[in-house]
């Protein structure tokens, strides 16, 4: 991973960047890399366990529910003194990503209640406890996960970083996953597979610039690539010659198809 990002940055004559990846991407030695290079991060933190200052304020409020994107901050330093790594973790609590969590919570551990009852097959269930042939509910682990619904964590090695900032600037991953869920079939291209190294990187290329192109023109339209797509087909220019006149022929154009046009002819000429 360091060599892509220090790639980039030369790329872009960047003095700095801030990595920004979910807990699944980034491994603790992939983290120390980045911080040994001079580089800053945010990270999804996973949550193990019910975080210390979570559970303090828990007690502190018996009954009490947990403000929606209520946000707790743990200072954090680890690894041996000779080599301390400094950085601070926010827990955020979202009521409606409790909602969501707890809902699916519910459908696991019924379906658990179904199987450990032999109504049901036993299917791949975290919720289901196996132990000497005795089916189980894992009633711990149920507990466990419904005192963590809600909550995420974010991990930043930045200087006095604000809530505000780590928490938005993760967000912001999902403009990357909203470029990878967009499939060639948006574009109507046919798969393509390379055994060559020149072939391979020369369809990379061309898969980045249309990546680049599509985005560019949701940003001028206020389109998605797929309205886009699926607007503009329908409509065509057809030159037609007949002896020495050339005849051009065009469907015409909705206000919406033709306003998002202009926006791009304008904008093409600004650049």
């Amino acid at each position: 991973m360091l060599p892509v990002v220090q790639a980039f940055m030369a790329a872009h004559q960047l003095p700095e960047v801030t990595v920004l990846a979910d807990a699944g991407m980034m491994s603790e030695q992939n983290l120390k890399d980045l911080e040994d290079a001079g580089l800053k991060f945010v990270v999804g933190a996973r949550i193990p366990e019910v975080p210390y200052q979570v559970a303090q304020w828990q007690r502190d409020h018996p009954g009490e529910p947990i403000g929606d994107q209520q946000v707790f901050i743990q200072p954090w330093i680890m690894g041996p003194n000779t080599d301390q790594r400094k950085r601070t973790i926010f827990y955020q609590y979202r009521a409606d990503r409790a909602r969501r969590t707890l809902h699916g919570i519910d459908q696991q551990v019924a379906k658990a209640e179904k199987a450990v009852a032999g109504q049901a097959a036993i299917k791949r269930n975290r919720f289901v406890q196996l132990s000497g042939g005795t089916r189980t509910v894992n009633r711990e682990l149920e507990a466990k996960t419904r005192a963590l619904a809600g909550l995420n964590g974010y991990v930043t090695n930045l200087d006095a970083p604000t809530a505000e900032f780590v928490i938005g600037a993760y967000h912001q991953l999902w403009q990357v996953e909203k470029s990878f869920r967009m499939s060639k079939s948006d574009l109507k291209a046919r798969p393509t597979f390379h055994h060559k190294r020149d072939s391979i990187e020369a369809h990379l290329t061309i898969v980045f610039a249309a990546l680049a192109v599509s985005r560019w023109l949701e940003r001028t339209t206020g389109w998605s690539t797929r309205k886009i797509v699926k607007t503009l087909r329908r409509y065509h220019t057809i030159q037609i010659q007949a002896g020495d006149h050339v005849v051009t022929a065009a469907d015409p154009l909705p206000a919406d198809a033709l306003q998002a046009i202009t926006k791009i002819q304008t904008a093409a000429a600004t650049h």
